[in-house]
């Protein structure tokens, strides 16, 4: 009986020692077969289940560029700097010059390389570096699909979906993608991005030359960088120019002459957000993205700033802004001013009134170090840059400039002071007469003529005028409508005085301060523009009458922004400086441009521990014992207005026409027509001569007496001068007494036992100025031991009385003659309530 055959048929009968072992020529073709069978299944099975994925999320996206109001670039918002740019826009040779680097089989090839499949698969056998296929199109899929693939699975699906992409998609479209999908180095994705990068221009402006020496660099751009090593990037751009030429992409003429080409140096890397950008930058950002704060911003969120691609033009001026930065700089240096408290900071907000456009901003150093924005997110105390609001008030409420109040010192406002007395005084105490025009008020920040005027019209007035000129409601910071708010109790944004200001400069049209010009994508469709309109709040006879006061703080030779004259155009402001002088301010406009510089002092300040907090009395420097509106602020207002203003027209403001006096009209006219006549300028002539030149045109004469160092008699100022009046007026004449205005006596108060503090607000409320000296005595630390002059003494208002304070018993052991109390320590308290009334402001 023959013998059964084995499936297994091994080792071989009847074979040699060693093909008994070997396989059957039906067991080779038989497994050949099988393999081929399993690889072929397999890659269909592959081939219907693999399909091309969606694009990354990120090779869409798109830097968002922020320009200068110049154009020059200032930042960007990217998560990936690209911008996409389409094939048809390039010239042929910027593609090809990939193509003849990359993969020079590109326009034919079916997506893969069969032969870099098996080369690496080789390698990879012989234990050598992991390899994969390297054709254009498989580095595309790689980029835009699949981002990183390592292993042997995700390379095969790879080369599937390569397979299937060079099916369906056009070779043009691949290329695109590929070219604004690669990484280019110096943190640049896409070809334009790189060739700004590399060239400062744009892709479709590139020469065969420089597309070469791109495309040289793409297998390692950040070592390849000629920045970083020249000798290989020429290496690789020789190789690049040789093939473009090699494979037809160049001319023959092209190649002869290319050159490696010029190319912009690798920048230091630096912190995007540091220095001035930062700041401005986020201001762009929060004027742009919908908040609750901003519900009419464009963008709905942070994302598209970062993604989609955008070109945001701001109002920012380049040169302004560097101006404000060396302003700044005067503060902390040893050059003209001397050098402040390394605690002080600066704001400055300067916009454009007819339209709300930020021009400079300065708001800290270092955006990196001090993130707090003092120019839009400080709140510091307003002092006298309050007065002009008050002022309109007035104005609104039919009062006139030519009015008269009392300015002089130590006027007592009856319960003002939460149902008590309250006495004003004005800044060192100076007395203005009983009987001032609301320009000389203003020219010279008399607090006690303000708060009068204040009481007139109702500080509830003044608060609304403040905010209808664009002082910001705000809960957190709400304006007080107390008597004193006139005087600048109430804290504020620099930018919202600089809107407020602003209004004024208009004309009465309020504006919308913002940073941002334009808005528009990469294909120069307008998404956003800047609000720019106006909206009118006030008369133009209000804010023309109150923009001719406020041109006296500068124009009078001895007003607190007379500094400003070296503008030598037209300048109206208002300096402002709070309690205990721990903020001051300069608030200024020319027609064309409104400025605003804040100073404040900090108790805490601490950048490397990010600690920014209090408030202080700004210590002097300089040349300035003491830090008024009037010293620093207006010297660096004047010194950035000197550049802001070189070029700009000299602008008038609108002409201000003054109120003539009233005159009382003649008794009820007859039938017959009334015979008029022109009254005389009579202004410098004796009373005497004066009534009968009037009386002789059959006018009526009352005079009134006014405390002057002219001669006694002479009329210093007359109704109806130079006007045609019926006869029978009345014409008011003031005529001087001849006697200069004499200081009103009070006496030294009893302050003996008192608190230092306490001393010397009771020093203050009598129109007295404190100075202080220490003593060692019995007596606890802190308290008032006698004065000089001493109390019950009558001196001229104004007088300084020194206080004599304890410095306690001597040699208590301590070291220095102190021992502990707990009476207050005279330190200044931050910041003032409406109610605390002490001397504000009104800088002489």
């Amino acid at each position: 009986m023959a013998r059964r055959r084995r499936f297994w048929n091994y080792p071989r009968p009847n074979k040699g020692a060693v093909q008994r072992w070997l396989p059957s020529w039906r067991i080779v073709v038989g497994t050949g077969l099988t393999g081929t069978a399993l690889g072929a299944g397999l890659f269909v099975a592959a081939w219907s289940t693999t399909t091309i994925p969606d694009g990354l999320d990120e090779v869409n996206n798109q830097a968002t560029t922020v320009y200068w109001s110049n154009g020059k670039e200032m930042g960007t918002f990217a998560e990936q700097k690209r911008e996409l740019i389409k094939y048809e826009d390039l010239p042929p040779y910027v593609g090809n010059a990939v193509v003849a680097s990359e993969d020079s089989t590109f326009w034919t090839n079916n997506g893969i390389d069969v032969k870099g499949i098996a080369r690496a698969a080789y390698s990879n056998f012989q234990g050598g570096g992991r390899q994969g296929a390297s054709t254009l199109t498989q580095q595309y899929v790689e980029r835009y699909y699949l981002d990183t693939t390592t292993s042997y699975a995700g390379k095969a699906r790879e080369a599937i979906i390569a397979l299937k992409v060079a099916q369906t998609q056009p070779k043009e479209e691949v290329l695109e993608n590929y070219l604004n999908t690669i990484y280019w180095g110096r943190g640049t994705y896409g070809i334009q991005a790189a060739s700004q990068e590399y060239f400062n221009k744009d892709a479709k402006d590139l020469t065969p030359s420089e597309a070469a020496m791109l495309s040289g660099i793409i297998p390692s751009p950040v070592n390849w960088d000629p920045s970083i090593n020249l000798d290989q990037a020429k290496i690789r751009w020789g190789r690049s120019i040789d093939r473009m030429y090699e494979q037809g992409y160049i001319t023959k003429d092209e190649h002869s002459k290319a050159e490696f080409p010029k190319f912009q140096k690798k920048r230091e890397a630096t912190n995007t957000q540091g220095g001035q950008k930062g700041y401005l930058l986020a201001e762009v950002k929060k004027e742009l993205v919908r908040s609750k704060n901003n519900p009419d911003g464009p963008l709905e969120s942070e994302a598209e700033l970062e993604t989609r691609g955008l070109k945001i033009t701001t109002t920012i001026d380049q040169k302004l802004q560097k101006t404000a930065v060396e302003v700044e700089k005067t503060l902390h240096d040893d050059g003209t001013y001397g050098k402040a408290d390394k605690n002080v900071r600066m704001s400055l907000v300067s916009m454009d009134p007819q339209t709300g456009a930020v021009k400079a901003l300065y708001g800290g150093p270092d955006y990196v170090k001090q993130s707090l924005n003092t120019a839009t997110q400080d709140v510091v105390q307003a002092g006298s840059t309050f007065k002009p609001f008050t002022l309109m008030a007035a104005l609104e409420d039919d009062h006139t400039l030519e009015e008269k109040v009392d300015g002089n010192s130590g006027k007592v406002f009856p319960a003002a002071n939460n149902g008590e007395d309250w006495t004003v005084p004005n800044f060192g105490g100076a007395n203005y007469g009983s009987s001032i025009d609301l320009t000389t008020a203003t020219a010279h920040s008399v607090n006690t003529a303000f708060v009068q005027l204040n009481e007139e019209v109702g500080p509830e007035k003044t608060r609304e005028v403040a905010e209808r000129a664009g002082i910001r409601k705000d809960e957190n910071y709400p304006l007080s409508a107390g008597l004193s708010n006139v005087l600048g109790v109430d804290s504020v944004r620099p930018v919202d005085l600089a809107r407020a200001y602003s209004t004024i400069a208009a004309g009465g049209y309020r504006t919308t301060p913002h940073v941002v010009a334009k808005v528009e994508t990469l294909d120069g469709t307008t998404l956003y523009e800047g609000p720019s309109e106006q909206e009118k709040e006030f008369d133009p006879d209000v804010t023309t009458a109150a923009a001719y006061a406020m041109t006296k703080v500068v124009e009078d030779p001895t007003g607190s922004g007379r500094v400003a004259q070296e503008l030598d155009r037209p300048v109206a402001g208002k300096t402002g400086t709070s309690n205990d002088n721990k903020s001051a301010w300069f608030a200024g406009f020319v027609p064309q441009l409104t400025t605003v510089v804040g100073l404040r002092q900090y108790k805490t300040l601490d950048l490397e521990a990010g600690k920014i907090s209090g408030q202080d009395e700004i210590d002097g420097f300089g040349e300035w014992d003491e830090i008024t509106g009037g010293t620093w602020p207006v010297r660096a207002w004047t010194d950035f207005m000197q550049v802001a203003t070189e070029g700009m027209d000299v602008e008038e403001f609108p002409e201000y026409v003054p109120t003539q006096p009233t005159y009382t009209p003649s008794p009820t006219p007859t039938e017959t027509e009334e015979e008029a006549v022109t009254v005389p300028n009579l202004v410098g002539q004796d009373v005497a001569s004066a009534t009968q030149q009037l009386e002789g045109l059959q006018l009526k004469v009352r005079a009134q007496s006014q405390n002057s160092e002219e001669r006694k008699g002479t009329v210093l100022q007359m109704s109806g001068a130079n006007t045609e009046v019926p006869v029978g007026t009345t014409i008011t004449l003031v005529v001087s007494t001849g006697q200069p205005e004499q200081p009103e006596q009070v006496v030294v108060p009893n302050v003996v036992g008192q608190p230092r503090t306490t001393a010397e607000q009771m020093i203050y409320g009598d129109a007295l100025q404190p100075a202080v000296r220490e003593e060692f005595s019995d007596q606890p630390v802190g308290v008032v031991i006698d004065t000089d002059p001493g109390q019950g003494n009558s001196v001229d208002q104004g007088s300084t009385v020194t206080l004599i304070v304890s410095k306690g018993p001597q040699g208590n052991g301590n070291g220095n003659g102190n021992q502990p109390t707990d009476e207050p320590s005279g330190e200044p308290t931050d910041p003032p309530t409406e109610d605390d009334l002490g001397i504000l402001d009104g800088e002489n």
